[in-house]
């Protein structure tokens, strides 16, 4: 990272007046006065011997006591600010369990084509003037040249198709244009931004990765999956200032924020992101915790993960967790490799089509040493059960070459997680890291046309894992989905499809189930059950203050419930209108 990148990107916080925000301090003061002291709230601990208290106290941003109202006042003093939560219910702050801070900053300003109802694109002609409303209102239009819109989904379009490169055409064919799927394994590029990348009937499939083609079975329809995706579309990311990408940061942290979280995961950091989280680390505009897991197969010699960065330990609300790797695709974008063919194969594909992996096994075990010699914490996407059939047998072999303890190597999403790998994941001691929220955005379509109706009773299986007492945790993958904690938390409840049909019933969580894969869960996962995840002294002082009590609405309720305040160590940092 160079100086004049970190004093650039300084200059551009100190005149968006984002520097100065300082950490409360990490230990308690000797003396038992509380800063602040909440009172007559349903304040749920996460913490099975204490249950649900009326009152707890907060000092230098950790938890000093918790209890009934009668036992604050010997924790109350002059100084201290006394805050009546009027019956509100609290909550340790979500922890975020698998995201991406970086793409959820860039959706903030880009177009949105998300379909109902979180968007207004539900067919190709509304994709169209979307992308032309918003090139006629952008200024990253005016200034950069790009047209990017995020999150079509085929599934909900009329048309239940990919949109083409002829139908970019029609917004622009001036301007490069790339419509990113939901699943965000695939993408849509107009003919200039083809031409752009050399991209032509004469290229040929990258090793995982797919350039679909028209009819003449030769030329680019537009659509490129995985590999052939991923290594142009972040060269279609304008080249920010500092200041630009600072501004889409600080918007993209605010969404985590206005739903509770305190913790932020950026799963696959690319190099660019990587430097920028760092400066804008030490430059102190943080507010959350945010922990990276860059893309193992990026990481050089000089990559920040050989740096102080990659720690346990937050500096100034950043830190390196881990990295990461991607097995396979999505199982909506029909790129998920599984055992079994896709009950409906997508457009040019034949009847036997599975899907595809993104690595020989010779390639994932060697990636797999790289992460275990370091001792670097491993995270693997992995949707497909025979994604997860090469992840098991390539973490045993890995494993057996250089044998350590307490890894906590995770396995991100797990959709279509068989049965019978659930003994192999605790033999391994892999942490699971599940997304039932694809059972309301998706369920019907997994039905319907992925997996067929009966293998998508056990997309994200929750249950077969706490049938065997095994940890888990839930996420958005965000921003595949916003990051909206009531959702999160509604779909493992309730598992009920756009259709209204409830798909794996077994799997359903209890909301106090759902509750734990939200906080203290994914803070293991982490390792920060030590600071994290339950309300307890000593620990840290990230709440949420929400409207009604999760463990006493309907479960269909849910949803509907608002977040009203999210404190991070004491200090609020969102609250609603």
């Amino acid at each position: 990272m160079t100086v004049s990148y970190l004093k650039a990107l300084s200059a551009g916080l100190l005149a968006m007046g984002l520097i100065g925000c300082n950490e409360p301090a990490a230990t308690p003061h000797s003396n038992t006065e509380a800063s602040i002291v909440y009172i007559n709230g349903q304040i749920i601990s996460v913490n099975d011997n204490m249950g649900t208290v009326e009152a707890i106290a907060v000092k230098d941003g950790r938890i000093i006591a918790l209890g009934s109202n009668s036992d604050m006042p010997k924790y109350q003093g002059e100084n201290t600010q006394l805050i009546n939560l009027q019956g509100k219910t609290m909550l340790p702050g979500f922890v975020d369990a698998h995201s991406h801070l970086s793409g959820v900053a860039i959706q903030v300003v880009s177009a949105n084509l998300l379909p109902a109802p979180d968007g207004p694109v539900n067919n190709i002609a509304q994709l169209q003037q979307t992308l032309r409303d918003y090139m006629g209102q952008s200024p990253l239009v005016a200034e950069h040249n790009v047209v990017i819109g995020f999150n079509y989904d085929d599934s909900q379009l009329v048309e239940k198709r990919h949109p083409t490169r002829h139908e970019l055409d029609a917004v622009s064919t001036e301007l490069p244009i790339v419509a990113l799927h939901q699943s965000g394994h695939l993408g849509v590029y107009n003919s200039r931004a083809l031409e752009m990348f050399g991209i032509n009937a004469e290229s040929v499939n990258p090793p995982g990765g797919i350039i679909e083609r028209e009819a003449d079975g030769k030329t680019p329809n537009g659509v490129l999956q995985e590999n052939a995706h991923f290594a142009v579309v972040y060269n279609m990311v304008p080249k920010f200032s500092p200041a630009q990408y600072m501004q889409a940061l600080k918007a993209g942290e605010m969404i985590y924020a206005s739903n509770g979280f305190t913790t932020i995961q950026d799963g696959k950091t690319d190099p660019v992101s990587l430097k920028t989280f760092a400066a804008v680390s030490a430059a102190g505009a943080l507010n959350l915790d945010l922990v990276s897991y860059p893309d193992l197969v990026k990481v050089k010699e000089d990559s920040p993960v050989y740096s102080p960065l990659l720690s346990r330990e937050y500096s100034k609300h950043f830190r390196i967790g881990g990295v990461k790797l991607t097995f396979d695709g999505s199982p909506q974008g029909k790129t998920a490799w599984f055992t079994h063919p896709y009950h409906q194969p997508p457009l040019n594909q034949d009847t036997d089509y599975a899907g595809y992996g993104a690595f020989t096994d010779d390639e994932a075990l060697h990636w797999f040493e790289l992460a275990y010699q370091n001792n670097w914490q491993l995270m693997v996407h992995g949707n497909g059960d025979a994604a997860i059939d090469q992840f098991i047998k390539t973490a045993t072999i890995a494993q057996q070459n250089n044998p350590a303890t307490d890894r906590r190597t995770v396995l991100i999403h797990g959709q279509y997680l068989r049965e019978d790998q659930i003994a192999s994941l605790e033999a391994l001691e892999i942490f699971p890291a599940l997304y039932p929220m694809h059972t309301f955005y998706w369920g019907d379509w997994h039905r319907q046309s992925v997996a067929g109706p009966e293998r998508a009773e056990n997309i994200s299986p929750t249950g077969w894992l706490l049938a065997r007492d095994i940890k888990f945790s839930i996420h958005s993958d965000a921003p595949v989905t916003f990051p909206n904690s009531m959702r999160v938390l509604h779909s493992a409840v309730n598992r009920t499809t756009r259709s209204g049909y409830v798909i794996g019933p077994e799997h359903r969580l209890s909301p106090m189930e759902a509750i734990k894969a939200m906080t203290i869960w994914p803070a293991y996962q982490h390792f920060e059950e030590d600071s994290k995840g339950t309300l307890e002294v000593g620990k840290l002082a990230d709440f949420v203050i929400l409207d009604k009590n999760p463990l006493t609405v309907d479960s269909s309720e849910i949803k509907n419930i608002r977040v009203l305040e999210t404190i991070k160590q004491g200090r609020k940092v969102y609250s609603a209108p």
